[in-house]
């Protein structure tokens, strides 16, 4: 009879010890790097704060394309950018639930932006100056990476853009390509 009741007793600390452990939690990179080359090449950094939070910076160049019909003439320009983000990703467990990658934060995010463009760096007197400017936004996002660190992130979004001529309200758009550098 004793037996019978030290089984018991073992069966269901072993039941116990084995359902109560709970669900892995899964979590945004701890630190990401990453390399664009895509229409804004530029590097990355990506510093998760908890399971769903990350600072992503970016230091990045807009290459940009003008044509005059008044001097008949074209020029290129190349604008130096500093983009942060505040992302809160969103669906990350979801993700995991269905079997998909969540790896390097593939995954669907809410954002909020703030852009600094500089001067600049190129110079063609026929053309107007492209005038530093300040761009603040929310932004909806999905990231994803794929095998071999492939990276895909693409973001919309509308808010205010500063310049020193005016204050306008402009929607937003990114599309970049890249890879993740390192683990």
């Amino acid at each position: 009879m004793k037996k019978k009741y030290l089984f018991l007793l073992l069966s269901v600390l072993l039941n116990n010890i084995i359902y109560s452990q709970e669900e892995e939690v899964v979590s945004v990179a701890k630190n990401q790097f990453r390399i664009n080359i895509l229409l804004s090449p530029g590097f990355v950094y990506e510093h998760g704060f908890d399971s769903k939070n990350t600072l992503y910076s970016e230091a990045g160049l807009i290459l940009g394309y003008r044509h005059s019909d008044f001097y008949d003439e074209s020029t290129l320009y190349f604008v130096p950018t500093i983009n942060e983000q505040f992302r809160h990703y969103y669906n990350l467990q979801k993700r995991a639930n269905k079997g998909k990658r969540t790896a390097h934060n593939s995954g669907n995010y809410v954002a909020l932006i703030a852009v600094y463009n500089f001067k600049s760096i190129s110079v063609n007197e026929k053309f107007n100056e492209y005038c530093p400017s300040f761009t603040v936004a929310p932004l909806w996002g999905l990231q994803r990476t794929y095998k071999r660190k492939f990276n895909i992130d693409l973001n919309l979004g509308a808010g205010v853009n500063i310049d020193k001529n005016d204050t306008d309200f402009i929607a937003l758009a990114n599309f970049s390509l890249g890879w993740v550098i390192g683990k």
